[in-house]
């Protein structure tokens, strides 16, 4: 699977292949010899085409042609759902890292329950901590339709509604909470399909279905947007883009309810294919993360790792150019940080910083 994301700099990056391609496509040079073999952390991602696990590999690369004594080895997993139930597994604690959302990591802990099961048949009670980071993402919490007649939510219920698959968090199950708990709006009194986002795009372009949610992603300071493929594909058909407004009272339910920590997000006009106002959306927080047990100095070393290649990378990966230290640290808190990444903030002087933002919490274990 191939897709193209534009920033909104109008830098347009092709997302596909295996890893080797894509570190040949960039002419990185021969590996720096280290003086000893370098620990190699699995980094359990999402599947190829997402765009993540692409511009991992690009920094394992980037790690390894460093020499630097700890290198992220990407994996290609069924994505993010999978992951947080992967890392229940005692054996891969204190060796792997794992990416994930802040909500993706609090519903977990209430797995299993009535309004979750269908997508967290079991819970995983287990706090992980988190290392970074990586971006702010928006699908499954922006809504848009060709039919100029759907001007609000309201007008959503009893529409025909492609999402996401139940096993993606943000097109699947983040989009359904927002539905349901945000606005009523269920499988019972509305024609809710569940499917991959590119038959979601084709269905909204042969007006099969009437609404779809669809890929964006943003960064701490949102001055640089990622326009996803899919979303380029509904420009291309030359129809009129009508964006839906998600408001912060159906958000605050969502997160009063499964305490959760989805945003608000007022993105201005001009900023999306065709987007004429400013329109309100929601967001929650991309992190790599590990078990508080995964080693303190591996710890360390990913995240000096990133904070030394993440300007470099912003020249060469797409979904890099969203990189910044502000990102790197937005829902960070001395409750949920990991030690040794704590350890690396402090030691570059940025960790007073995530003071300013909202930190990810943890819901009750029972």
């Amino acid at each position: 699977m191939t897709i193209t994301i534009t920033t909104n700099t109008g830098r347009s990056f092709r997302l596909a292949g295996a890893a080797f391609l894509i570190a040949a496509g960039f002419g990185i040079s021969a590996p720096a010899v280290a003086a000893d073999p370098p620990i190699i952390v699995p980094n359990l991602l999402c599947p190829f085409g997402c765009g993540v696990t692409e511009s991992d590999t690009m920094l394992n690369t980037m790690m390894a042609r460093g020499g630097e004594r700890v290198v992220l080895a990407a994996q290609e997993t069924p994505g993010y759902m999978y992951n947080i139930r992967a890392m229940s597994e005692q054996n891969r604690w204190k060796t792997s890292v794992f990416g994930t959302e802040d909500t993706v990591i609090q519903l977990a802990i209430q797995g299993g329950s009535p309004e979750l099961k269908e997508f967290l048949p079991e819970k995983v009670p287990i706090k992980f901590k988190l290392l970074y980071g990586e971006a702010f993402w928006i699908q499954g919490k922006i809504f848009l339709t060709f039919n100029p007649a759907i001007k609000t939510m309201a007008d959503v219920k009893g529409k025909r509604i492609s999402l996401g698959l139940r096993g993606q968090s943000d097109w699947g199950v983040f989009s359904r909470l927002v539905l349901e708990h945000g606005y009523g709006i269920t499988p019972q009194n509305s024609d809710i399909r569940h499917v991959t986002p590119g038959v979601l795009t084709q269905q909204l372009i042969d007006g099969t279905t009437d609404v779809t949610t669809t890929a964006v992603g943003a960064e701490a300071n949102n001055k640089e947007w990622l326009i996803g493929g899919f979303l380029r594909q509904l420009e291309a058909t030359g129809k009129k883009i009508h964006y839906i407004d998600v408001d912060a009272a159906a958000l605050d339910k969502v997160n009063k309810k499964f305490s959760t920590t989805f945003l608000p997000l007022k993105i201005k006009a001009g900023t999306l294919p065709g987007q004429d106002r400013e329109i309100s959306v929601g967001y929650n927080r991309g992190f790599k993360a590990a078990h508080e047990t995964f080693p303190d100095d591996v710890a360390y070393q990913i995240v000096k790792a990133v904070a030394k290649y993440g300007p470099q990378m912003r020249d060469l990966h797409g979904l890099w150019r969203i990189w910044s230290k502000e990102t790197m640290l937005h829902g960070l808190s001395e409750e949920n940080v990991h030690p040794g990444a704590k350890k690396a903030y402090v030691e570059l002087g940025w960790w007073d910083e995530h003071k300013k933002y909202p930190p990810m919490t943890y819901p009750k274990i029972n």
